[in-house]
């Protein structure tokens, strides 16, 4: 029997898809196992002609996801040098892809691995805020990003899903007159730290319809107004204290929030 040929996956990212690719064509092969070999990390041509040349050296195929143009040509160049079988994974598709949508394609080597961890740190960001909201845990206060304060009905949960979902950490913190501020909030930055305030008459439709919704009286202590006030200036003193930004959200959507947010969070990583 013939011996096997090695499969050489070839990238100028880290070659994993070239490799599956690979091990998936050996995996309908009954006759043995295929040696497979990747080569990762592929960026100049002189690295291209050299590992043709070794692979000549055996019974041999090369596949590839080279994106380059320059790399794929030289690959191309090469295999039929040495007369070595060279399957082109991306470039067909690229070039369909590209025909059919008129987009021109980015070249970039491992984009997908990026997108990757971009995904997975919107992920951490979302069960961050999960973990921390409502004060749950005060602990995290020092993890976060830009930890949110205010009564309750500001917002503060929406708007720390959100911000979530630009990959920032958010803690937020209620602030009720019968129950102190955790003492960590107080050994968080300023700079950090953002309180919500809200026009009493809105907060007060707000509540109202909130307890509506739950199928309670809209005369309950929770939509008072003189309740209402006495939260409102609560929670002022206590900003007053950490000396924060303040955002009045009263006639503001929540996206106009998240980014006034997201630009303190952004001036604060360039500090």
């Amino acid at each position: 029997m013939a011996s096997l040929p090695i499969i050489y996956a070839l990238s100028d990212s880290i070659g994993e898809t070239a490799e599956m690719v690979a091990r998936a064509t050996a995996s309908q092969f009954n006759s043995g196992h295929f040696d497979i070999i990747r080569i990762p990390y592929i960026n100049s041509v002189d690295q291209i002609e050299e590992t043709v040349r070794e692979a000549a050296k055996h019974s041999c195929v090369i596949c590839h996801t080279l994106v380059s143009p320059d790399l794929r040509a030289a690959l191309l160049e090469q295999a039929q040098r040495y007369d070595v079988a060279a399957i082109d994974i991306m470039g067909p598709m690229l070039n369909a892809v590209q025909e059919i949508s008129g987009l021109i394609p980015r070249l970039t080597p491992g984009l997908i691995h990026k997108l990757d961890q971009e995904y997975f740190k919107r992920v951490e960001a979302v069960e961050f805020a999960v973990k921390y909201d409502d004060g749950k845990n005060p602990w995290g206060l020092l993890k976060a990003d830009v930890v949110i304060v205010g009564v309750s009905r500001t917002s503060k949960t929406p708007l720390s899903m959100y911000l979530a979902h630009k990959k920032i950490k958010v803690a937020n913190v209620p602030m009720v007159p019968e129950v102190p501020p955790p003492q960590e909030l107080f050994q968080v930055p300023p700079q950090r730290i953002v309180g919500l305030v809200i026009n009493s008459q809105k907060l007060n439709e707000i509540r109202c319809e909130r307890l509506k919704t739950m199928g309670l009286a809209p005369n309950a202590t929770y939509a008072n107004m003189d309740r209402i006030i006495e939260e409102l200036e609560y929670a002022k003193a206590i900003m007053r204290k950490l000396n924060c930004l303040v955002i009045d959200v009263s006639n503001r959507a929540i996206e106009e929030t998240a980014n006034k947010i997201l630009e303190i969070v952004q001036r604060n990583n360039k500090q």
